[in-house]
């Protein structure tokens, strides 16, 4: 797919005259990178990063069904939400599988789910199946709306200046309207980056001009834009799972260690009896941290060995610039998942030492 047959955000032309090294990804012309991913990561561990993420799905639920609908379509609790709350749930197919991973928000007279680039199409095919047993109204917003992530410590003394002092007072994952430098934006506290921050959806005209504002506010905290490259760094160091590394159609959300976000005791949603096989009878495969020996980094599919025998299978590796160490994550068999259990990784051919860890890798100081 060329380039100019890639999908853009409203923000595409900024990036691609601020020296955002453009690529494809998930459909999309996004910016990977601005200055290096190492000075990225870092400005988000310790000030803030400003990031376009347009390029996922805000898929809005409304009418009396809209409720029924998210239930039958998600693994956690939608009826338990109360207005202003953002929960992470799955979307699985019927053995279980994960179709994508996403957040749901309970909004005063509606529903909103944000799913991942790559997978919108998929879930709006997957609704439209769905949809004609329930009285929904259903609106993909993700081309009239754009949205901006504020990721990092300083997150909330940039949007105070832009008037927004109440988001200090939000709790994590929780979202809300108020007015940003003059707008009216829905303003969610939660990320990808396993630091303090925000998203704000706008309507995509007025995108640019919030962008602008917050890179002008952001200008006394060090702000920077932030590219792709950064966000794949800063969620692997906080053991966030990635779709199409440790999520997929063919891994469960129980497996990959994802029980908080399935409620097996919830009214029937699609999977749930598959789920429920699968939590009386685990798959013996267990999502790890690994912590590698050197700086050679274990890229997805590398093998993972104890001996001569393959024990399991990385998905995701960097070097983390906060730790200074190789770091991984992949599936292990259950027998091997105790934190210290020594392994190796292959690494084209040759093997490397390796253990497992604790997950998260990095966690933030409390406030």
């Amino acid at each position: 797919m060329s380039d100019t047959e890639l999908l853009q955000t409203s923000f595409h032309d900024w990036h691609a005259t601020n020296n955002g090294r453009m690529v494809e990804f998930g459909g999309w012309h996004m910016p990977v990178q601005y200055s290096t991913i190492v000075e990225e990561h870092n400005v988000v561990r310790n000030s803030a990063g400003l990031f376009d993420i347009s390029h996922m799905g805000r898929l809005r639920f409304s009418g009396d069904g809209a409720c029924a609908l998210l239930d039958y379509l998600l693994t956690n609790d939608v009826s338990k939400l109360k207005t202003g709350q953002v929960r992470y749930s799955l979307v699985c197919n019927e053995s279980g599988g994960v179709l994508d991973d996403v957040l749901v928000y309970r909004l005063p007279d509606s529903y909103m789910l944000v799913v991942n680039a790559s997978n919108r199409t998929k879930i709006v095919d997957w609704i439209g199946q769905h949809i004609s047993k329930f009285s929904v109204n259903f609106e993909d917003q993700t081309f009239s709306h754009a949205m901006i992530a504020v990721q990092g410590p300083k997150a909330d003394e940039i949007l105070a200046t832009l008037g927004a002092a109440d988001a200090a007072g939000h709790r994590y994952y929780s979202a809300s309207q108020m007015t940003v430098a003059g707008m009216d934006a829905l303003v969610s506290r939660t990320g990808y980056t396993g630091e303090d921050g925000f998203e704000l959806i706008v309507p995509s005209e007025l995108g640019m001009k919030l962008w602008n504002q917050l890179l002008e506010a952001g200008q006394p905290f060090g702000v920077q834009a932030c590219g792709l490259g950064c966000r794949d760094t800063l969620r692997l160091e906080a053991a966030m799972p990635l779709y199409g590394h440790e999520l997929n159609e063919d891994t469960d959300p129980l497996t990959a260690g994802l029980s908080f976000a399935v409620k097996l005791d919830a009214d029937d949603f699609i999977g749930r009896d598959a789920l429920k096989k699968i939590s009386e009878s685990p798959t013996g495969k267990v999502r790890v941290g690994l912590e590698l020996e050197g700086k050679r980094i274990a890229r997805e599919g590398a093998e993972i060995l104890s001996g001569d025998q393959s024990v399991g299978e990385v998905t995701s590796g960097t070097f983390s610039p906060t730790l200074q160490k190789a770091i991984a994550m992949g599936y292990v068999d259950a027998a091997m998942s105790e934190v210290g259990t020594e392994v190796e990784i292959d690494i084209r051919g040759k093997c490397h030492e390796a253990k497992v860890v604790n997950l998260p890798f990095y966690k933030r100081a409390k406030q």
